[in-house]
């Protein structure tokens, strides 16, 4: 959980930092084309398919394929979603917020 103010790509390379990705692909959308993220991606010997944003110079080539299957996570946010409680986000503490969210994702799992 983060703050709704802080960008994505800042708490993405915390999490990213903080695991172990060599030899792994790591799957992200435009929002995640940084030099700090693609930099750190490099030094943990981690394949990047992270499409280059349109404002960049010299665009990266993008194992397309590859990132099609990014499309699981999106779907599963899409079915998380149908839960006005998540939705909406009703809960005014992290903690309850983050409990229904493993709660729902259990059910969605076991179905």
């Amino acid at each position: 959980m983060t703050a709704g103010n802080l960008n994505d790509c800042v708490a993405g390379y915390e999490i990213l930092n903080s695991l172990e990705l060599e030899g792994k692909n790591v799957l992200a959308d435009r929002g995640y084309d940084t030099d700090k993220i693609l930099d750190l991606l490099a030094d943990k010997r981690a394949n990047a398919v992270i499409p280059s944003r349109k404002h960049r110079i010299v665009q990266r080539k993008t194992d397309w394929w590859l990132f099609k299957e990014r499309h699981l996570v999106e779907c599963l946010f899409n079915k998380l979603k149908h839960n006005r409680r998540l939705a909406t986000r009703y809960d005014k503490l992290s903690c309850t917020f983050v409990a229904f969210l493993k709660l729902a994702s259990s059910i969605i799992w076991l179905n």
